[in-house]
């Protein structure tokens, strides 16, 4: 909270010059009458009237930019223990977090709390943002001390790649290009580091899963039998003449052709949008997945996963939602609660019997029907879910598939 994320991404936005001139006067006009004594570039991404009244990130912000050397989407996400639904929500999509860290403050609960949420789902690179060097004179030595803090912490964690960057987000030291403030930081500026850091490799380019999304089927005089099943590939790489299994028939073909808006491919990835046609008519329909015949996900009805709860209702042993799977939706049963997380000291709550709002916690389900599933640590596409409550239409909880069978 108040470690300047909405500052930041306000400075990015700036530096990269992604504004528009009506954007920018608008902030400064906002910023005027309330009485800052700068243009707070905070107001870009915080948007709510309530956000602004408190100087808060409430809800979640997405904001697009680009420069010359790739396009970005950033998420602004609250610090708030309150909001770590929120928070959930942004970093389920991302390739790369930035945890902000007041350097007046040095790592504090929330920095830990999220660390360890970005590890749990499983965002491959991690940069900290050692934040407001400014108010304590560019000292390294303060700066040294939050590293050595974070990196043991971090040694307990999955974190596969761990950048440290010192800045001033309101100044700019260390945002877009190197600061001249800080002659002993020998690393690059965060632009930089965000726009060079390798991704390519995050992908699951090895397990073929294409949930199937709608089935295209024209029926027009110049398009005569046409049958395409539509959809995002979730992983692996898909090619014409490839053998492929559909799930949960078990029936086997090859890919006749793969089809784009801008016309046929010669190969799918993710996260393509495609149309898929196969050389057999096959009986599938939304919900289905399209795989490779020996490497199949696991058709699973009892799942054991970790929820993040987000709503105000309970999760309580026994309950009945509706699980949202990829394309599939089925509805579920809570068979039992194995322990909820303190994501403060990593403690499991065994004598936990229901999850409040914001919680986390390993919970083992039953569905009606199944679930074309993997591991969410190997695919987190097929292996991420969502349970709604049948009787509101809320999203209640976002889960992380563990185990299937």
């Amino acid at each position: 909270v108040d470690d300047g994320k909405s500052t930041l991404i306000g400075r990015l936005l700036y530096d990269t010059k992604s504004l528009f001139e009506d954007q920018l006067e608008a902030v400064e006009a906002v910023s005027a009458a309330r009485g800052d004594e700068y243009t707070n570039l905070a107001l870009l991404t915080d948007g709510l009237r309530a956000e602004r009244e408190q100087g808060i990130t409430i809800d979640v912000a997405y904001r697009y930019f680009a420069t010359p050397r790739r396009k970005f989407i950033i998420a602004d996400t609250p610090g708030h223990i309150q909001y770590t639904r929120n928070m959930v929500t942004g970093a389920s999509t991302a390739d790369l977090a930035l945890v902000l860290v007041d350097a007046r403050k040095g790592i504090v609960e929330q920095s830990r709390r999220h660390a360890f949420l970005c590890s749990l789902l499983r965002v491959p690179h991690l940069v900290l943002c050692v934040n407001k060097m400014d108010l304590v004179d560019f000292d390294q030595a303060v700066y040294d001390r939050i590293v050595d803090e974070f990196t043991s912490f971090a040694a307990k964690l999955d974190i596969t790649d761990l950048a440290i960057i010192p800045i001033s987000a309101l100044n700019g030291d260390n945002i877009a290009t190197r600061s001249t403030n800080m002659p002993w930081y020998e690393g690059p500026s965060l632009l930089h580091h965000l726009e060079h850091v390798h991704i390519a490799s995050d992908r699951n380019l090895v397990d073929v899963r294409f949930p199937v999304q709608y089935v295209i089927r024209p029926q027009s005089t110049t398009v005569t039998d046409y049958r395409g099943y539509a959809g995002q590939v979730a992983s692996g790489i898909m090619k014409p003449g490839d053998e492929v299994m559909v799930l949960p028939s078990g029936m086997t073909t090859k890919i006749a052709g793969i089809d784009t808006a801008d016309g046929p491919v010669a190969e799918a990835f993710p996260p393509m949008s495609v149309t898929v046609r196969l050389e057999d008519e096959i009986d599938i329909s939304r919900g289905d997945m399209i795989c490779r015949p020996h490497n199949t996900p696991t058709p699973a009805q009892d799942i054991e996963a970790l929820v993040c709860w987000m709503d105000d209702k309970p999760l309580t042993v026994g309950g009945k939602y509706a699980i949202k799977h990829t394309t599939r939706t089925a509805r579920a049963i809570v068979k039992g609660l194995q322990y909820r997380l303190d994501v403060n000291t990593l403690h499991r709550d065994d004598t936990a019997t229901q999850l409040g709002l914001n919680d986390i916690g390993r919970i083992r389900l039953r569905t009606t029907i199944p679930l074309m599933a993997d591991e969410y640590r190997r695919n987190r596409t097929t292996g991420g879910f969502i349970i709604i409550d049948e009787a509101t239409n809320r999203t209640v909880a976002a889960g992380m598939i563990i185990e299937a069978a």
